[in-house]
């Protein structure tokens, strides 16, 4: 396994280090000169092949240069208009001649060139309706009119963010978009391979393919897995010292109740067994006092390199040791956070105590509040009081009540058991709730979410999974596990031993990643999902990480999980990408983000994030009305990466996934 230069960085930017300040000047672009060198950096942030020549030196004005450079008709007509309604026609105007173009007989743009022509012309005629203007508060169409009149001096309180993407949505709508070539447009023509025939032409085809796997495999070894040897090895050691610490033997650790005693809920343990960074400590110490939410069991911890700079953990030590600002966020709001950390708006979809319901077939059973370990960006972590809350086992009598239920509304088939986590329940508890719900003759499914099989697989034993087995009966009741791994790192020989046993029994197994800024670099989640395969796991949803705005720093644009399924995902045999990347609305549900027509861009804010409109599932079929939402910028996410020391050229495409 290769070391990688970018180690330490990673360690640290998952502390919770923002490097995003929001402004012009920004503080993560000198942090990734400093670390990455001025070429590299020149590169990632000129995006252009002419600018590429340049020093680092950009100041605003050299992105105001860049904007009108990438289309200066659109320059012109701004600046000759009369006023924001003249500006808008002619806008129109022109964006029909331009479509108009690309269908022209002697047009030579390459005819996927020419959809991204007609996908930008969409997207901006959707940016300069006034409707969207209204609903949005904000006119970027007025902000452009105002820059081409006025220059530098009128984008004071627009950021370089907002200016890159009318770079590059310029660029697009002109045919410029040069994605299939740095330096020339892609024009008509017809591929080498596909001009020959026979052998001749297979060998040239599978040049090609060889080399697209040998760059892929390239980037896979960025990625060490816990099933990866040397992993292994070091991690016994780690699984040694956490024992000691806690006075635990080898039976211990294979016994799940000794971890649910010893789960760490301060920082006495971390900072005896790993390093941890300034903030990290100070965040954790900050939750503890405060009794925000926080816990992580033994096992978990001994996933974690001793070595805060090793980085190869940066996910792992992400999902569990919160940033400051969540602490910060959290105990400011500790009164309210009930209803403002509630994105799902589960108060509103909740008809009965420990239901919730968002589809015609489907509803959640909450009967445990609570888990062996917290997710920083759980999603019900406004519900969640402490780590393993002794008060958080529902009564008998109340989850008798919300099973009854399901009695008076039988078009729901399939029940998902979740909280909190339902497999930190005792046996008795987990197989009476199974007994109740079998009488149930129009449930013919279960699904347990869980994340035990990821933070304790030890909870996994013979006995629970013969309660499991009993109640799987093939062609009338299906008993399925819906887990969560976020990264190869987690995936571990005790990961997989529980897996295989659950698969012995005849039980399905299912992976929801949420993509976050831990594992949405290159061929990341392809490493991901492979490992999820290799020990019998399909993957099932890639969760878009929800706008919670206490965990805004995890989050990663829209744009990028688009362009993950299509660039990396797309790459592997279907079996191995059987997720589906959705976004989930707020009280509606899931929206599916390969439907292009259930989602479109309707503004783009000063400050560079996108304002995205998203559609019901009900969509055709009852008139629900649409969510708009403001994603991060691209431009962000991007200086995040930088300063981990990624290549952004890598990444470029992403401004033309809508």
């Amino acid at each position: 396994m290769q070391k990688r230069k970018d180690t330490g960085k990673a360690g640290k930017a998952a502390s919770g280090t923002s490097t995003s300040d929001g402004g012009n000047s920004s503080a993560s672009r000198r942090k990734a000169k400093e670390y990455l060198g001025t070429r590299i950096v020149d590169d990632v942030f000129a995006d252009s092949v002419e600018m590429l020549r340049t020093k680092f030196d950009f100041d605003y004005s050299s992105y105001i240069t860049m904007l009108w450079g990438s289309n200066s008709e659109i320059r012109e007509l701004l600046r000759n208009a009369s006023d924001l309604e003249g500006a808008r026609d002619a806008m129109y105007d022109y964006l029909d001649r331009a479509e108009r173009k690309i269908f022209e007989i002697d047009n030579d743009l390459h005819i996927l060139e020419k959809a991204t022509v007609r996908e930008c012309i969409r997207v901006m005629r959707s940016i300069i309706g006034p409707i969207n203007e209204k609903r949005t508060g904000t006119s970027a169409l007025n902000t452009l009119l105002k820059l081409a009149r006025n220059g530098e001096e009128a984008g004071k309180d627009v950021s370089i963010a907002f200016l890159m993407e009318f770079i590059n949505l310029f660029r697009g709508v002109a045919g410029k978009a040069n994605i299939y070539y740095e330096s020339e447009g892609a024009k008509k023509g017809i591929p080498d391979f596909l001009l020959r025939e026979g052998k001749e032409a297979s060998e040239a085809r599978t040049r090609i393919l060889d080399e697209l796997g040998a760059s892929m495999s390239k980037y896979y070894r960025k990625y060490p897995g816990g099933l990866d040897s040397e992993v292994i090895s070091w991690r016994e050691q780690n699984k040694k010292n956490v024992l000691r610490y806690f006075k635990g033997s080898e039976d211990d650790w294979y016994d799940y109740r000794w971890h649910l005693k010893n789960v760490i809920k301060d920082e006495k343990p971390l900072l005896a067994l790993i390093d941890l960074s300034s903030q990290q400590k100070e965040a954790v110490v900050k939750a503890a006092r405060n009794k925000i939410p926080f816990g992580i069991t033994p096992y978990y911890l001994s996933l974690m390199d001793k070595q805060e700079t090793l980085g190869y953990d940066h996910a792992v030590r992400a999902q569990v040791i919160p940033p400051p600002d969540y602490v910060d966020m959290m105990v400011e709001n500790r009164d309210v956070r009930g209803m403002r950390f509630d994105f799902m708006g589960e108060h509103d979809t909740s008809p009965s105590e420990l239901i919730t319901r968002r589809y015609p077939g489907i509803c959640i059973l909450k009967p445990y509040n609570t888990c062996s370990q917290i997710c920083v960006y759980c999603q019900r972590n406004w519900e969640i009081d402490e780590c393993m809350d002794p008060g958080a086992q529902a009564t008998d009598e109340v989850i008798d009540k919300a099973i009854a239920w399901l009695d008076d509304h039988r078009s729901v088939g399939d029940l998902l058991i979740t909280g909190g986590d339902p497999m930190i329940m005792d046996d008795k508890v987990i197989e009476r709730i199974l007994e109740e719900v079998s009488k149930k003759d129009h449930i013919y499914r279960v699904r347990f979410g869980t994340r035990t099989p990821v933070v304790l697989p030890m909870r996994w034993t013979p006995q629970l999974v013969s309660i499991l087995e009993r109640f799987n009966v093939p062609g009338r009741r299906q008993i399925s596990i819906i887990t969560h791994f976020e990264h190869p790192y987690e995936i571990t020989p005790e990961a997989a031993a529980a897996i295989q046993l659950i698969r012995k029994a005849g039980l399905s197994v299912y992976n929801q990643e949420v993509f976050t800024l831990e594992n949405s670099r290159r061929f990341e989640s392809v490493r991901l999902r492979l490992d999820l395969k290799s020990i019998g796991i399909d993957p099932y949803y890639t969760f878009n990480m929800k706008g919670k705005e206490e965990t805004r720093r995890y989050m990663v644009p829209i744009a990028r999980i688009l362009q993950e399924r299509k660039e990396e995902a797309r790459l592997l045999p279907g079996l191995d990408r059987t997720d589906e990347p959705v976004f989930n609305v707020p009280r509606l549900g899931k929206n599916h983000l390969r439907a292009w027509q259930d989602h479109r861009v309707v503004m783009i804010m000063p400050d560079g994030s996108r304002v995205y409109e998203f559609h019901p599932w009900e969509k055709n079929i009852t008139p629900v009305p649409p969510y708009n939402y403001v994603d991060v910028p691209i431009y962000h996410y991007l200086e995040e990466l930088a300063a981990r020391g990624e290549n952004i050229r890598d990444y470029r495409t992403i401004w033309y996934y809508y």
